[in-house]
Formats: structure tokens, C-alpha cells, sequence
């Protein structure tokens, strides 16, 4: 890597790790589209965490492995010992512990800080003592970060409404989907080769991704296609025992984590998002980039922003029949069997592919790349010679 220059400026990236998952993806993503900039700027990226990488970063971004081992209070004391030595101009979170340690750091060692909130904060943390805590550091400690980038509008807003985020400090910039790497991974021979159609779906086990309600959804729509959901997590005991007590053993498949998705994807009959919320649904638009139709819970945030091209709010029908995909009342079993019975029908499942493959061109990889430097390079000029004016939301 280009060795440091008084010209030259220092940006550290921070995420817990890049174990699998939406936001580890999307920092790579952002990472490997960064080239043109490490001209003029030292890029560093630390994780948080030990653990296994799942995504690879380019070999000219310098790494700082810290051992939080997800604990908060080691989060902060390591991230603050690293910024410290590294003095970078400006910081770019990923992920609420990272954004929380990375705020109260870089207040007290006078570093600029934008955080990028990745989930509807409100429904990620839950309930119970441990969220009310996490939602009371959120509270005091979002507002010490310069500024505050959402993934959709939704996520800005439960920031403002539920945590008193000021406005002024909230921007939208929309995941990027590098529609190329995706479609060349596309390409290569699959993990996994079905030998059936099938319908696919992904993402970690978790209860928060319901696919509880999509296998109990599959089941009632008597669908001809299997079902194959990836992903890995401590649902999958669980999930396991839905499978058994609804008679669906051979027809129900969890492979576990795919390095390699979209070879899979590519050829599915059809991609279903049955998530209770999402801080923006990454892979809803990986698919619609394959061509595959889509069928999504309307949850909090993002899916009606992606195939409605509206605020969730404005979406009301149980079941909708959305420009690019359909849309569904969240953990709805009645309304994900009756959208899931829907492309069924060929002709609609040909269109909704055809329309897909368009809506997710709107989401590319220069253009939120583009506004995530904007943000940070505004961040870069120290406080007193900055003019002043608001970022404009991207």
C-alpha cells in the first residue's frame, strides 16, 4: 500500500467482521469500488472480531484485526487504542456495536465520524433489558457521529421518530448491487445443483427472517416447485422441525451458507424476501439483477421503496401487485400463500422477471459509491472551514 503523506488523507473503515451477511457484503462491495480514490487517500479497514471471512477485500486496503470477540466494552477500548495510533481524518461504521464504539471514540479523540446504519434499528434490537440498553446507547450516541447514513428511507425514519435523531444528520444512500460480479458469479458452476425447479431463499437463520412463516406459506400454496433456503443461523433446530411436522422432508431444503449464491440463484423459478424487517433487503435486488421474479413481505425497510418505488406506507393491499414484484403482508402466512399461488401463472412470472432485471439497474455500485465519498470527503474539512450547509440526502 502507498505509504502515508502529510497530502495525503486517512479514511478507516470499521464492521464487527466479514462474516457472512448484508452489510459485510455491501463493505466489500464499497471497498473494491474505491480504487480511484486510494489515489489521494489512505484507506484502512479494522474488524472488530476474529472470525472466518466470508467476502475478500483488495489487497491495497490495509487491514487492523482487533479481538472484541463481540464484547461492547472491548469493542470501545480496542477501537479507541487503534484510531489513536492511526489518526485518520475520517471514520465510516458499519453495524451498531461498530457505530456506537465508533462514535464515542472518535468524539473523544476529535475524529470525524459517519456511521451507516444498516437495519430498522428498532426492530433489530428487540426487547428485553439487553435491547432497552441498546436502544438507550443509540439514543446518546448516534447524535456524537458527523452524520448518519440510512439504507432506505424507512431506516431515516425510525432513526428520527423512535430515537430523536436530528434530521439535518440523516442521509439516504441505497445499497449498491455490483449487478457485474454478481452476474459473473452467475455464471460459475453451482455448489449446489437441485435438479429440480425450485424457489429460493437466503439469508441468516434468524427469527427476524421468518422463514418459519415462508415453509408454513409454501406448504399451504401447494407450490410444484421445491423450496431451498441458504443461510445458516440458530434457527435452523427449529426450522427443522417445521419441515418434519408439516410432512415437507425432500421438498424443503436448508444447505447451510453458500460462498457462491448466485450461481444458484440465477436459475430459480422465483426468489422470496419473508422477512419481519430489513435494514434494506440486499438480496431482494441480488435476484432481481438474475432475472428472478420476486415475491417480499412489505416489511420495514426498503422492499416497497424497491418494487414500488414508494414510502411502505402508501402500500396497503394485503397482497399487491407491485411494478417490479409482489408485495405481502408481513408474517402472513394466508397472504405469502396467496402471493407465492400468484407466479404461478407464467405470464406474470415472465414479466416480473423482465422488470426485475430493470428496476435492480437503478441500484449501482458507482452511484452509491460515489455518495458515500461525497459524505466522507465533506466530513474530511475540519468543522471551522466547512460552510456550513446541510448534506443533501442521495
Amino acid at each position: 500500500m502507498t505509504g502515508s503523506s502529510p497530502q495525503r488523507r486517512r479514511v478507516a473503515f470499521i464492521i464487527n467482521s466479514l462474516a457472512g451477511g448484508g452489510a459485510e457484503r455491501v463493505m466489500c462491495t464499497l471497498l473494491r469500488a474505491s480504487e480511484e480514490e486510494r489515489r489521494d487517500v489512505d484507506i484502512t479497514l479494522i474488524l472488530l472480531d476474529q472470525e472466518p471471512a466470508a467476502y475478500t477485500v483488495p489487497d491495497w486496503v490495509r487491514i487492523e484485526q482487533l479481538d472484541c470477540r463481540h464484547s461492547f466494552a472491548r469493542s470501545l477500548g480496542q477501537l479507541f487504542t487503534a484510531l489513536r495510533r492511526l489518526r485518520p481524518d475520517v471514520v465510516l461504521s458499519f453495524l451498531t456495536r461498530a457505530n456506537i464504539a465508533a462514535a464515542l471514540a472518535c468524539r473523544a479523540l476529535g475524529i470525524a465520524a459517519v456511521i451507516s446504519e444498516r437495519v430498522n434499528t428498532s426492530s433489530h434490537l428487540g426487547t428485553g433489558g439487553g435491547a432497552m440498553v441498546a436502544r438507550l446507547l443509540v439514543r446518546l450516541c448516534y447524535p456524537l457521529a458527523r452524520k448518519i447514513i440510512a439504507v432506505s428511507p424507512g431506516v431515516a425514519d425510525d432513526l428520527a421518530d423512535a430515537f430523536g435523531i436530528a434530521r439535518a444528520k440523516l442521509m439516504v444512500i441505497a445499497n449498491p448491487v455490483d449487478l457485474d460480479g454478481i452476474r459473473r458469479q452467475g455464471d460459475e458452476a453451482p455448489a449446489v445443483v437441485p435438479g429440480v425447479p425450485y424457489i429460493m431463499a437466503m439469508g441468516r437463520l434468524v427469527p427476524n427472517k421468518n422463514f418459519a412463516m415462508l415453509i408454513e406459506a409454501y406448504a399451504q400454496a401447494e407450490m410444484s416447485e421445491q423450496l431451498f433456503i441458504f443461510g445458516e443461523g440458530g434457527e435452523r433446530e427449529n426450522l427443522q422441525g417445521l419441515i418434519g411436522k408439516l410432512g415437507l422432508e425432500g421438498r424443503v431444503h436448508l444447505p447451510g451458507f453458500c460462498a457462491n449464491p448466485y450461481a444458484i440463484l440465477k436459475h430459480a423459478a422465483l426468489f422470496v424476501l419473508p422477512s419481519n424487517a430489513e435494514g434494506f433487503p440486499n438480496s431482494l435486488l441480488e435476484a432481481m439483477s438474475l432475472r428472478v421474479p420476486v415475491v417480499s413481505t412489505n416489511c420495514l425497510s426498503g422492499p416497497a421503496e424497491v418494487l414500488a418505488d414508494v414510502a411502505r406506507e402508501r402500500v396497503t393491499e394485503p397482497v399487491t401487485f407491485a411494478p417490479h414484484g409482489i408485495l405481502v403482508t408481513p408474517d402472513n402466512v394466508a397472504d405469502m400463500a396467496q402471493g407465492l399461488r400468484a407466479m404461478k401463472d407464467p405470464e406474470r412470472r415472465a414479466s416480473y422477471a423482465e422488470k426485475a432485471e430493470r428496476r435492480a439497474a437503478d441500484f449501482s455500485v458507482a452511484r452509491a459509491k460515489n455518495a458515500y465519498w461525497d459524505a466522507l470527503r465533506a466530513e474530511m474539512t475540519p468543522p471551522a472551514a466547512a460552510s456550513g450547509a446541510p448534506l443533501r440526502a442521495q
